[in-house]
């Protein structure tokens, strides 16, 4: 299938497209945000960025969120390829996903736990809040916090 569009529109509608605040992760920081959580944005912790800047660091809890939201997840956004160029978009997803792995492993070999977030799972605000509350734990005092002053 033939683009409809120039090659000089294709680049400008491309350039447009964002990788930080994106609409998916704006909804999750506000859920979390309205349940009492509070955390660093896009990777930023003491020391450093995080391995792949992860969307969401809860630097006390030694955990990060971070939102894969279409990287070839089995929902219908996540299969949907496009059809201009298949090749080009099969190899980007491809080194997506590989990439996207070794950051998780690099976050695990650092101590950190990591979710990661589709954006179908959006479709069910309340789902999502308990199974984000399940990874974290309670709002308020870091876990890290709770075990270090607990008698001895």
């Amino acid at each position: 299938m033939a683009d409809t569009v120039s090659a000089e529109q294709r680049s400008r509608n491309m350039s447009r497209i964002r990788s930080k605040n994106t609409k998916p992760e704006l909804k999750v920081r506000r859920l979390l945000h309205h349940a009492g959580y509070r955390f660093r944005l896009h990777g930023a912790a003491a020391g450093g960025s995080l391995p792949g800047k992860p969307d969401l660091v809860f630097a006390g809890r030694r955990k990060v969120i971070n939102g894969c939201f279409w990287h070839t997840h089995s929902c219908s956004a996540g299969t949907h390829a496009p059809a201009t160029n298949p090749e080009f978009w099969a190899a980007k997803r491809a080194r997506t996903v590989a990439r996207d792995a070794a950051a998780l492993q690099a976050l695990k070999a650092a101590g950190w736990e990591a979710l990661v977030v589709w954006e179908c799972e959006l479709r069910n605000p309340s789902a999502l809040e308990a199974e984000l509350s399940a990874f974290l734990g309670p709002p308020g005092t870091p876990a890290s916090a709770l075990e270090e002053d607990a008698p001895r």
